[in-house]
């Protein structure tokens, strides 16, 4: 399939290539849909095996954050971007400076922001060169703890509908990825009176979670195995297709990772097993509300971040709400989560066409 092909396939308005050989960087930033307003999405920082592996990541992601951010009720489009090779060997300010200036030449049509291995002050040096980034820490900061408390409160809604009541006390929940956001989503449960089952690639976090929450530690292949009420996935996509959604013991999935289901077909296999899911641009979408609010709703009160904080917790709570119709929407077409929450978000979209 050609590169024209797979944008046609996936609805992209525009794909870029850049590159700087003597930074060693190389990256591919999709603009997906600008309908609702300029695209927003993080850039995401990995040693993809290959530049096929990169492009299919970016174009999953730039699709899912238009429906995210529609689904978010922000005036944005969707777009993301991958940068490939190495960060531990490839940061510096110089690359994030020059990365900056590629995005200048989009013209404004893309906003950047922190993803997997690009922090806040990776996006500050972005922002020496460019205006067209969100989430620096002397404005909104750090989105994790939005995107911990979305996924908190649509896992709250999920199980208001899967068990009856919102309460998370008792419940066993496996979190699979023990990041910025797992960690604190692990804090939130752990507040409430939730068992804890947890899995990381970093050992230290593993611990560190295990020693400070009760945590306890599952390896890599029982993680998607363990007995718990709701599965979490915390760390990169597409780690449920249907050949393993089989083996799950939970009653629910709510996570913070995006693009959780390799394709439709899995949406629809986890709903013939009676596992609800809560799509992932769902309830994860407290970060990108925190950052969208620089740009849309009257920007980001920097001189009161007290009130600012409260104004945006306010929002991301209503990923309660919005968790609940989805789920509702799917019961009432009798189709999946999955396909509900794409009909809802498109539909969003849809009506701001001209």
């Amino acid at each position: 399939m050609t590169l024209l092909d797979q944008m046609s396939s996936y609805g992209h308005e525009q794909i870029v290539y850049v590159r700087d050989e003597a930074l060693g960087l190389k990256a591919i930033i999709a603009i997906h849909d600008t309908t609702l307003g300029p695209a927003l999405g993080g850039s995401r920082f990995r040693n993809y095996a290959t530049e096929e592996e990169a492009l299919f990541d970016v174009l999953r992601l730039s699709r899912g954050m238009t429906l995210k951010n529609a689904t978010a009720g922000l005036a944005l489009g969707g777009g993301k971007a991958v940068l490939i090779g190495d960060p531990a060997k490839l940061k510096s300010r110089k690359f994030f400076n020059r990365y900056g200036e590629f995005i200048n030449s989009l013209g404004g049509k893309y906003y950047t922001a922190e993803d997997v291995n690009v922090g806040a002050d990776d996006v500050a040096m972005i922002g020496e060169t460019s205006k067209f980034v969100v989430g620096t820490p002397e404005i909104s900061g750090n989105p994790a703890p939005f995107t911990a408390r979305g996924v908190y409160m649509g896992m709250k809604a999920g199980a208001n509908a899967k068990f009856g009541s919102d309460s998370l006390k008792g419940k066993t929940v496996a979190v699979q990825g023990i990041g910025s956001v797992g960690r604190i989503l692990c804090e939130l449960l752990a507040k409430e009176g939730a068992t804890l089952k947890v899995y990381d690639i970093n050992i230290a976090a593993v611990d560190k979670v295990a020693a400070d929450l009760g945590a306890v530690a599952v390896s890599a292949d029982e993680i998607l195995t363990t007995d718990c009420d709701v599965f979490a996935p915390c760390a990169m996509g597409a780690v449920l297709n249907t050949e393993n959604v089989g083996k799950l013991k939970c009653a629910l999935i709510a996570g913070a990772a995006n693009n959780v289901l390799m394709d439709a077909a899995t949406g629809d296999a986890l709903t013939k097993l009676d596992i609800l899911y809560l799509p992932d641009y769902v309830v994860n979408a407290g970060g990108v509300i925190n950052c969208g609010m620089e740009i849309v709703d009257g920007g980001y009160d920097k001189n009161d971040r007290q009130k600012q904080v409260a104004r945006i917790n306010q929002r991301v709570d209503g990923i309660y709400d919005t968790t609940l119709k989805i789920v509702a929407l799917a019961k009432e077409k009798n189709i999946s989560t999955y396909q509900a929450a794409e009909e809802h978000a498109l539909s969003i979209v849809k009506a701001g066409k001209k």
